[in-house]
């Protein structure tokens, strides 16, 4: 797997997760057919919070957890980023998780 393409095809995927929507790391794996690659979409995406255009905050883990928000500028702003478009979180996992997920494999056609 070569690391910057497979970044930006993780890039890619993340770009299409509709506001107040969120998908996983697996998720995007998945799509991607590394299903296994969870943990390297999680570095790609770690690394994307500065990209603009690229929405990190929608990507969470495999329970709706919000693991990454330590890589944002302050650990608040991705509960907030996630709270301005109508997803609602609290003590660091979004209520309502099955309603709201989006599975690229689900709504993207391959």
């Amino acid at each position: 797997m070569d690391k910057e393409s497979f970044f930006h095809d993780v890039y890619e995927v993340a770009r299409l997760i509709p506001k107040g929507r969120v998908t996983t790391y697996g998720a995007i794996a998945n799509y991607l057919g590394v299903k296994s690659a969870a943990r390297v979409v999680g570095w790609a995406m770690n690394g994307a919070i500065t990209i603009y255009g690229i929405p990190a905050h929608r990507v969470v883990n495999r329970i709706g957890i919000l693991t990454g928000k330590n890589h944002f500028a302050t650990p608040i702003v991705m509960q907030e980023l996630l709270e301005k478009e109508g997803v609602k979180v609290k003590d660091d996992q979004v209520l309502n998780f099955d309603q709201i997920l989006w599975d690229p494999m689900k709504e993207l056609r391959l």
